[in-house]
């Protein structure tokens, strides 16, 4: 039981993430009141259902509620400056393109992401030649464990100008806890050694979290910053981008103190 207790919690937090998504939610919410709406005993709840999904809707898209959470979570830690005279290695993780898709489409459908993380680590690797690199990332996929985050980025690292004889690539890892584990033991990084960690800004403050706690001394990179620091109160925004960046945030908090439950991050909220 204790060995499928990594597996089970990894489906319960995809499963979880599902519900966790404010359009997903809002949806079913608003879905729910209309069917409610049609029964004569169940016609007020229907309006109080739909009416609490429009207000929530409107607050969500006029008060940028998600980009100043998200903005709080990215601004928790800044690229070293100055940058490092000698850096050992470099540590990137997965994330940046949809696996599946580069299976489907090919090496360069990369998905309406970009991928900030490996370019960073292009630029990066050329800045620091003798730097050694780790790329960590297998399938956070629920139902397509053969969609690896590792066999989509080698190619697109190697259009980037980066050799594969430089790389390191981890493929087992699901999650950001795996990552750290995962590619410690690839990697063997020694006391004195600079590390550099590449992951979105975002998520930077989890990710550390799990390298401190695998025993890992990282400097933060972090890329991929996507909450403006000066949205403000406007309708000029579309609905879609502010529940998607009040999710992002959510989702990313909620993972915080799940990780400190379980004793994978060193602090509900690591810091540098």
């Amino acid at each position: 039981m204790l060995q499928d207790a990594p597996s089970l919690i990894f489906a319960l937090s995809k499963l979880a993430g599902i519900f966790l998504d404010p359009q997903a939610a809002l949806f079913l919410l608003t879905a729910v009141g209309a069917i409610l709406l049609f029964g004569g005993r169940t016609a007020r709840w229907g309006r109080r259902l739909v009416t609490g999904a429009v207000l929530v809707t409107a607050t969500l898209w006029i008060v940028p509620l998600g980009s100043w959470w998200l903005g709080a979570l990215e601004q928790s830690f800044a690229p070293p400056d100055p940058m490092p005279a000698q850096v050992d290695g470099i540590v990137v993780l997965g994330g940046d393109v949809d696996s599946g898709l580069v299976r489907r489409a090919g090496a360069f459908a990369l998905g309406e992401g970009g991928m900030p993380r490996l370019t960073a680590t292009a630029e990066l690797a050329r800045r620091y030649p003798a730097a050694r690199i780790v790329f960590t990332g297998g399938s956070g996929a629920l139902f397509a464990p053969e969609d690896r985050d590792a066999d989509a980025a080698r190619p697109l690292l190697a259009a980037l100008g980066v050799p594969n004889q430089r790389m390191v690539f981890e493929d087992r890892s699901r999650n950001t806890h795996e990552n750290a584990v995962e590619s410690f033991k690839l990697a063997a990084p020694q006391p004195g050694e600079t590390w550099l960690l590449v992951t979105s800004a975002f998520h930077m403050p989890r990710s550390v979290g799990c390298f401190r706690r695998a025993g890992w001394t990282v400097v933060a990179f972090p890329v991929d910053h996507r909450a403006d620091p000066a949205e403000a109160i406007s309708l000029m925004r579309g609905p879609g981008r502010r529940l998607a960046e009040f999710g992002r945030a959510l989702k990313e908090t909620i993972g915080l103190a799940v990780y400190r439950v379980l004793d994978r991050t060193d602090a509900f909220w690591p810091r540098p």
